[in-house]
C-alpha cells in the first residue's frame, strides 16, 4: 500500500445545495481520493480541521459519457465522502475563500 497523506487523501470540499443543507446536521461533503478507505478519511479530517470524526459515508460517481466534436469519451470517476462530526463540532470551509 502507498504511503499516502491527509493532504492527499482529501482533494477538496464539495459546495453544493445539497451538500450545504447536510451542514444543518454536522454532515460535511469532501471529494476524496478513490483509493482511500473510511479509516484514511476519518483520520485526515481529524487530522487538518482538529474535530472528532462520528462517522464516514462514501460513494463512488461513475463518470458521464460525452460527445465532443464526434468523438465519445469520458468523465473520470469520482468518489465522494459524507463525514458526519459528533455534537458540537463543526468545519467553517468558506474560510479561504
Amino acid at each position: 500500500m502507498k504511503n499516502i497523506n491527509a493532504f492527499n487523501i482529501l482533494k477538496m470540499p464539495i459546495i453544493t445545495e445539497k451538500a450545504t443543507t447536510v451542514t444543518e446536521f454536522g454532515q460535511y461533503c469532501f471529494e476524496v481520493d478513490r483509493d482511500s478507505s473510511k479509516t484514511q478519511i476519518k483520520k485526515a479530517v481529524e487530522h487538518i480541521f482538529g474535530v472528532k470524526v462520528k462517522a464516514v459515508n462514501t460513494l463512488i460517481l461513475k463518470g458521464k459519457k460525452k460527445v465532443f466534436r464526434g468523438h465519445i469519451g469520458f468523465r473520470k470517476d469520482k468518489k465522494k465522502a459524507y463525514v458526519t462530526l459528533d455534537a458540537g463540532q463543526k468545519i467553517d470551509i468558506s474560510a479561504g475563500v
